[in-house]
């Protein structure tokens, strides 16, 4: 795309709003496309969030030579976390933001893996052979805080602002003073609330998530699921596993007795890989969150020139492992956008053309996939159903 011109509020290194552009020979005059006033700086755009999504819609927009600014409303980034899943759309979507190599080289292939009873009996293998045989590639593990950690050096010193938060209320006044808005900001995001009202919240999905990791290492995936609960374990960097589990229960609950104890009474008496991960666990060590997806699935995903992406655009429930993909493929495909249209309007309608379709319908999926994995009777029917999904063929890779 042409770059669009406005005069930008900000320098896209980090520098508040308000402030005047670094000058550098970036800045040279370039044209403008019709309908916009030319002007002598590069086009400018706002990231609110510095998530995996928003980092990685930053390094791609700078790459084009945009100038951008990010904005964080938590005070640093997050410290620790559990492994992600990268599939292989996604590890492509890291290396057209040059950094894939390293995703690779520091996350741990996922080498086999399968589904099983609480027995330990399988219900299903996982194809990874013909995952990699498919695209070329496998699905990486990596953590979060390992993840946020290669795109915050990608992106570059200072490239994120923290302690900024964003109310939906600003949205006018970004818009005036940048030519693009990026609502990167979560799963509660109120950018979404603000541009398209309070039924485009999250919801609550039914059942509570615990994860953590734990000292040790092994070589496979695996997800056991019993009477509406579930337990995975998976590989991580550094010598850790990662695990998560599953349950039905109220919103906003919690354990008296602690969650170490709490999984212990829902799991205890499952297979011995199970019993080896809670037999580890400590308190302090494992985080309990409520899940939540947007139920009511957004009409589109910009509204003028604030457009939405991640979490913030299709937050889904996390069965199908796809959240953090889904981000890097909406950063990828907006800067795609945005080089090839003519301007901003036209580049945000083609992004969500391509976008939309396509996450709502994992969103689908996903949602189907935590009903199943919630139903308590009839539960070797239930398998039998996740066993074909799988010989049919899984989520795209």
């Amino acid at each position: 795309m042409k770059p669009p011109v406005v005069t930008p509020s900000s320098s896209g290194s980090g520098t508040c709003p308000g402030q005047p552009p670094h000058s550098s020979p970036e800045d040279a005059p370039k044209p403008a496309p019709a309908g916009r006033s030319s002007s002598a700086v590069r086009p400018s755009a706002v990231v609110i969030g510095g998530g995996i999504g928003g980092l990685a819609t930053a390094i791609a927009l700078r790459s084009d030579g945009w100038q951008v600014d990010v904005l964080e409303r938590a005070d640093a980034a997050p410290p620790a976390g559990t492994a992600l899943g990268l599939w292989p759309s996604a590890l492509a979507a890291l290396d057209a933001l040059g950094i894939g190599t390293a995703v690779r080289n520091l996350g741990r292939p996922q080498t086999g893996g399968a589904f099983l009873r609480p027995d330990g009996r399988r219900i299903a293998v996982l194809d990874v052979a013909g995952l990699a045989r498919r695209t070329g590639d496998a699905v990486h593990l990596l953590s979060r805080p390992a993840l946020l950690g290669l795109l915050h050096d990608a992106a570059g010193p200072g490239a994120v602002r923290f302690g900024a938060p964003v109310d939906g209320g600003r949205l006018p006044a970004l818009e005036a003073a940048y030519d693009l808005v990026i609502a990167a900001d979560g799963l509660n995001s109120r950018a979404r609330t603000a541009l398209f009202g309070p039924a485009y919240r999250a919801v609550y999905a039914g059942a509570t998530g615990w994860r953590g990791t734990v000292t040790g290492d092994i070589g496979t995936y695996t997800e056991t699921w019993g009477e509406g609960r579930r337990f995975g374990i998976t590989p991580q960097e550094g010598g850790r596993t990662n695990w998560f589990a599953a349950a039905p229960e109220p919103p906003g609950a919690r354990s008296p007795d602690g969650e170490p104890a709490a999984l212990r009474a829902r799991f205890g008496h499952w297979h011995a890989a199970v019993r080896d991960i809670l037999d580890r666990l400590e308190e302090g060590e494992v985080l309990r969150h409520d899940l939540y997806h947007l139920d009511l699935p957004l009409p589109r995903y910009f509204s003028g020139r604030t457009v939405l992406l991640g979490d913030a655009a299709h937050a889904m429930t996390p069965d199908l492992g796809r959240g953090a993909c889904e981000a890097l493929l909406d950063a990828v495909e907006l800067a795609s956008a945005l080089r090839a249209a003519p301007d901003i309007p036209s580049a945000l309608r083609a992004y969500d053309a391509k976008r939309r379709p396509a996450t709502q319908r994992l969103a689908r999926t996903a949602r189907a996939m935590n009903r199943m994995a919630r139903v308590r009777r009839c539960t070797g029917a239930r398998n039998a159903v996740l066993r074909a999904a799988l010989t049919i063929g899984g989520p795209p890779p």
